[in-house]
């Protein structure tokens, strides 16, 4: 592996392929502002290289590719009024819509955990491959908070309620039912994988995309629905609502075995950051880009981070995990208007802009 320095972001060039690695392997990965700038500057030297072809997104072990952001430093600067997320998300948030606009092919090989601002590395872009041992969601509503990095531009692109379903329960996706999600577009069994990435090493130069989407599927096994995609009728009829207080009465109403669990795990969530998403989520059906939704992203993720909600959340899933947040408002009924019409205000000098 050529180039290949340790250091928490690795990028070499091996054969026609530019690497990117996230070398955190014992935080399965979590990605910090200063591998946010270094996944920046590889493209940057991999876009100019006529040698290159094609990227390569992979995670250092065998946990995960990203479990997602660096939390526990969030919450952190948050606790003293710092600006780190002001600055991470809008770095970050630049960076996903570069990936999903990247004029070369981008592979991004999603085994494992993939949470978070992992999806927001990989589910942009042009070409994404689960295992039979991914596991990808978004639970970023039990920390306070809501999907972003894009989450809301993915969720909303889900057939039918899927994504409201796992945008407000943050549960998890096995491989095929991320292809039915729309968040990946191949499954290819962990065990190919060093096959599959020694002849990504070797494309031609000028390789098309479908190229590469013919070659990942010369590995792949066809799957294109799991055990949630089954589901989806039921899921229809209990999410299609634009309000939490419908979901939770259809739910009530319903009494399923499925039913009843959604219920308990919803009812583990922060009612802010449910009424926050399920809001960001309709918003984003009717939007016409990626950087639309990161902008509005951007304003509730600033929202967020002043909120005692957020603070609370990864106390007790991050610092103390007691699994027993506190939360403010404590019922959906008592999340107001004029609350959530902060986390959608403009925001002047601070918004979200793209080159």
């Amino acid at each position: 592996m050529s180039g290949a320095e340790e250091g928490d972001l690795v990028a070499w060039v091996e054969g026609s392929a530019g690497f990117i690695r996230l070398n955190r392997p014992k935080a399965i990965n979590a990605v910090t502002l200063e591998m946010f700038r270094d996944i920046d500057k590889a493209l940057d030297r991999f876009e100019a290289d006529p040698a290159v072809a094609v990227i390569v997104l992979e995670g250092a072990g065998e946990r995960g590719l990203c479990a997602g952001g660096d939390i526990r430093a969030l919450w952190e600067s948050s606790k003293v009024n710092g600006d780190l997320g002001k600055i991470l998300w809008r770095e970050e948030y630049i960076l996903n819509a570069r990936i999903k606009k990247f004029p070369k092919p981008y592979v991004a090989f999603m085994d494992g955990i993939v949470m978070g601002g992992g999806v927001g590395l990989s589910a942009h872009a042009s070409h994404r491959i689960v295992t039979d041992r991914t596991r990808l969601a978004m639970p970023e509503v039990g920390l306070g908070f809501f999907p972003d990095v894009g989450g809301t531009w993915l969720l909303s692109r889900s057939p039918g309620e899927i994504g409201t379903y796992f945008g407000l329960t943050g549960q998890t996706m096995n491989g095929p039912d991320a292809i039915h999600a729309r968040f990946a577009d191949a499954v290819v069994p962990a065990a190919k994988w060093p096959e599959l990435r020694d002849a990504l090493t070797k494309v031609r130069h000028g390789v098309t995309a479908a190229d590469v989407s013919k070659l990942i599927n010369g590995f792949a096994t066809g799957e294109i629905a799991g055990p949630v995609a089954a589901k989806e009728p039921a899921i229809d009829a209990l999410f299609g609502f634009d309000r939490m207080q419908d979901i939770f009465a259809a739910l009530k109403r319903d009494g399923s075995e499925f039913a009843l669990a959604t219920l308990k795990t919803l009812n583990e969530k922060s009612p802010r950051g449910m009424v926050v998403t399920l809001k960001l989520l309709r918003l984003a059906r009717a939007a016409s880009s990626l950087e639309e939704c990161l902008v509005r992203e951007y304003r509730a993720a600033l929202e967020v981070f002043r909120s005692d909600d957020f603070r609370e959340g990864v106390r007790a899933a991050v610092i103390d995990k007691d699994r027993n947040p506190t939360w403010s408002p404590s019922r959906i009924e008592d999340v107001t208007p004029d609350m959530l019409a902060h986390y959608l205000a403009e925001i002047g000098a601070d918004e979200l802009k793209f080159n």
